[in-house]
């Protein structure tokens, strides 16, 4: 007689590893943490300023000595960094302001290294906060000219330099910007300050909260002929590679999730420290649905940051920060 044979069929269940939150953090694929944060200040002038920004909920002007009370918390945190913008009061058609000793960035970065050494003190290098017509240069024929702006931020970066910043982070989308800083720096013994370029900045939509909160709008016009147009990933692959050969120390995407998918691409083909930026609509969007009960924020919040580190971001430079943070204890 033939003996009777039994068959088991296999289930895959991988719902196992879903059972409870331990397991689930025991095999998650991408962990989020507080130290890949920088966290954006504006900076203006005068003191004990604390201006909320309408279409910002929760993020502020600040004085200087508002701006290291913030820095300070936020390292209190596990937030290793910021990233600051500076506002004047001063503005004019070149955007001098930018490169001034005592102007609300200069002054932050002195500042906050004196409360806090071990703080990452990144700046912004552009000139839209610090010219008259708000564009990121000096405009010649209500078109921005590609060199002399490059001029003005060497100038800006090595000012940023003198005063102790860690990185420059250029965001103007000028042409050559990046080896220039570098020489720059170079020259005059700053060899050891880094570089973090906004590689890949795209002419987006989602700036216009930053807008108001930096007052740079332009007075005319768009920035649709340096910034990048939304529809291109080719041509974002080239300008990474032009400015990592350039010398940039960490190269950024900018906004962070309309541009995952360009966000994984550098990475994968550059292997290069990386930082994408959530911008402020990406922020302010999110802020105006929980207002309304439409979204549970924390869980948004977290959700979004995830998906940015997922695609490839070592750093995020993000408004939620702090919030993030205290979510990640």
């Amino acid at each position: 007689m033939p003996q009777a044979t039994s068959t088991l069929e296999l289930v895959r269940r991988r719902r196992r590893l879903r059972r409870s939150g331990g397991i689930r953090s025991l095999v998650r694929e991408t962990r989020l943490s507080a130290d890949q944060f920088l966290y954006p200040l504006f900076v203006v002038e005068g003191q004990r300023v604390r201006r909320e920004v309408p279409s910002m909920p929760g993020v502020f002007q600040l004085s200087v000595d508002e701006a290291v009370k913030e820095a300070q918390a936020a390292r209190a945190e596990g937030v290793p960094g910021v990233l600051l913008f500076g506002i004047p009061e001063y503005k004019d058609d070149v955007g001098s302001s930018a490169y001034d000793n005592d102007a609300p960035v200069q002054s932050a970065v002195r500042a906050i290294k004196r409360a806090s050494a071990e703080t990452v003190v990144v700046t912004d290098v552009c000139l839209c906060e610090y010219t008259s017509h708000g564009h990121c240069g000096v405009v010649v024929d209500r078109d921005v000219a590609n060199d002399p702006t490059v001029e003005q931020l060497v100038r800006t970066a090595v000012s940023h330099a003198a005063a102790g910043a860690d990185i420059v982070a250029p965001s103007d989308m000028m042409d050559g910007r990046v080896g220039a800083i570098r020489r720059g720096l170079d020259e005059r013994g700053f060899e050891n300050v880094a570089i973090m370029s906004y590689a890949a900045k795209y002419c987006s939509a989602f700036y216009g909260p930053f807008r108001e909160a930096a007052d740079s709008a332009p007075q005319f016009g768009d920035r649709r002929t340096h910034q990048m147009d939304p529809a291109n990933v080719d041509e974002a692959m080239r300008e990474v590679e032009d400015d990592i050969e350039e010398g940039a120390d960490i190269i950024m995407v900018k906004p962070a999730m309309p541009y995952l998918d360009i966000i994984t691409r550098v990475k994968e083909r550059f292997e290069y420290p990386t930082a994408a930026y959530q911008v402020s609509g990406e922020y302010s969007m999110i802020k105006a649905a929980a207002a309304r009960g439409w979204l549970d924020e924390p869980r948004v919040m977290m959700e979004a940051l995830t998906s940015i580190a997922r695609a490839g971001a070592d750093i995020i430079i993000t408004y939620y920060a702090r919030e993030a943070a205290r979510e990640l204890k």
